[in-house]
């Protein structure tokens, strides 16, 4: 007798939609693997308000449009491209928005969300015109490489600043901050938690990290408890806020360039990475590939109008996976989950900004593990691939970080006799910054 078979033998709907016996796998195994990849990736319904409220944006509104994008997003993933994978707004990308376009350019955050509007169709043109492969064959491996560690060393300052553990200085621009507050004690206690758990593989480390910080913040950092359960608040604040006009006007074309360029590279390598974990991939490729990065560029125009930040395909996903996940039930699993989460806007509003600090600094510190993929030995790739990493934290912009990076490595290449090397891509890339730094100074 097939013992796995006999325990729960998909049938019916499920069966003829997501394929569950092609894939051997079964509703139970999959039902567990959404489960795992939700608790994995909840923290960022309470991560992705605090930064966008630091933009201005209404954090009820937010937290909302959160949930629903998640929820949509991971849902087409699972009906349209019947892949394992989630979807919610990225970190860094969410970074990116709020303390760069909108607190360091200048921009409204609804002019921010316009530029994610016109990326997300910028994607959706390129993965339908086929155009997506030769931008991402075009990019060298290695600013693919610099631009994640990047962002996570983004990140990280944001976090140590959130946390209290840095601070401005008029002599030395950062120093530490103050240790004895009870918020930066607890953000230490917590990164600390966070790692251990992780260490030890508990499931939904990040989550449980937060919700225990926040816990301790009522008894020692005066926060003031809003509840845990409600009527989720009104999403009309941020509902089609997005202003594409404004978007379109003074010098907006560096951020869109950024926001579609990450948007870009963090959709394939993620669904590349998870569908390998999965064995999905078919000679190297994934046979749906298409509709995944489809599934993905809707999930960015429909969260700018919903009033987020860009939706992005997540790297947790691969937590389900490691459970068994296979199929679009696992992602729908994940779709209904976030859903669920509507209602638990009260314990959101309660989250400060110190309790989050440590799970975004944990994904910064992960996010630095790809700088063992650069080639060492290529100075003309390193010098780049760093010049970009650093400058993202050091400018605090990710659009710098990437501008200095593809000019480096353009010029760097072309100085050493290797312009060769550089496809036609990085040079468009290249010169379209160097004109913006020309143009502008480099000052906003």
């Amino acid at each position: 007798m097939d013992v796995k078979r006999d325990h729960i033998a998909p049938t019916g709907l499920l069966e003829r939609w997501f394929r569950l016996s092609e894939h051997g796998t079964t509703v139970r195994t999959e039902l567990l693997a959404g489960l795992t990849t939700f608790l994995t990736m909840a923290y960022i319904v309470f991560i992705n308000p605090n930064i966008l409220a630091d933009a201005g944006m209404p954090k009820g509104a937010v937290f909302v449009a959160t949930c629903l994008v998640a929820a949509l997003g991971s849902m087409v993933m699972a009906l349209y491209a019947n892949y394992p994978i989630a979807l919610a707004p990225g970190m860094g990308l969410n970074a990116y928005f709020a303390y760069v376009v909108v607190l360091q350019i200048g921009y409204t955050w609804q002019a921010a969300l316009g530029a994610v509007f016109i990326s997300g169709c910028l994607f959706l043109a390129v993965t339908l015109t086929g155009l997506r492969s030769v931008i991402v064959d075009g990019i060298p491996r290695s600013m693919r490489i610099a631009i994640t560690v990047g962002i996570g060393l983004f990140l990280a300052i944001i976090a140590l600043k959130n946390a209290g553990v840095v601070a401005a200085s008029p002599a030395t621009f950062v120093t530490v901050g103050d240790l004895h507050k009870p918020s930066t004690v607890l953000a230490v206690i917590g990164f600390l938690m966070v790692a251990a758990l992780s260490v030890r593989r508990v499931k939904g480390a990040l989550l449980a990290t937060i919700l225990t910080i926040t816990a301790l913040s009522f008894a020692f950092a005066d926060n003031t408890f809003q509840g845990v359960v409600s009527l989720p608040p009104s999403i009309a604040p941020t509902l089609f806020a997005l202003d594409i006009s404004g978007a379109l006007t003074g010098g907006i074309l560096n951020v869109v360039l950024v926001f579609f360029l990450v948007e870009l590279f963090d959709a394939t390598g993620t669904l590349m990475g998870v569908a390998n974990r999965a064995g999905l991939l078919t000679e190297g490729k994934m046979d749906r590939l298409d509709r995944a990065l489809m599934a993905d560029s809707s999930s960015i125009f429909a969260g700018a109008l919903l009033g987020t930040s860009s939706t992005t395909a997540y790297l947790e996903s691969a937590s389900g996976v490691e459970e068994g996940g296979r199929t679009g039930l696992t992602a729908a699993t994940v779709a209904v989950l976030f859903l669920a989460c509507l209602f638990f806007a009260p314990l959101a509003g309660s989250v400060p900004a110190y309790a989050t600090a440590p799970a975004l600094f944990y994904v910064a510190c992960l996010m630095l593990h790809e700088l063992v993929d650069l080639d060492w030995d290529d100075l003309t790739e390193v010098i780049p691939a760093c010049v970009t990493a650093l400058l993202m934290p050091f400018t605090y912009s990710i659009a710098n970080g990437v501008a200095f990076g593809f000019i480096t490595y353009a010029v760097l290449k072309g100085l050493t006799g290797r312009a060769r090397e550089v496809k036609p891509i990085v040079w468009v890339i290249a010169a379209v910054f160097l004109f913006k730094f020309v143009e502008s100074g480099g000052a906003h």
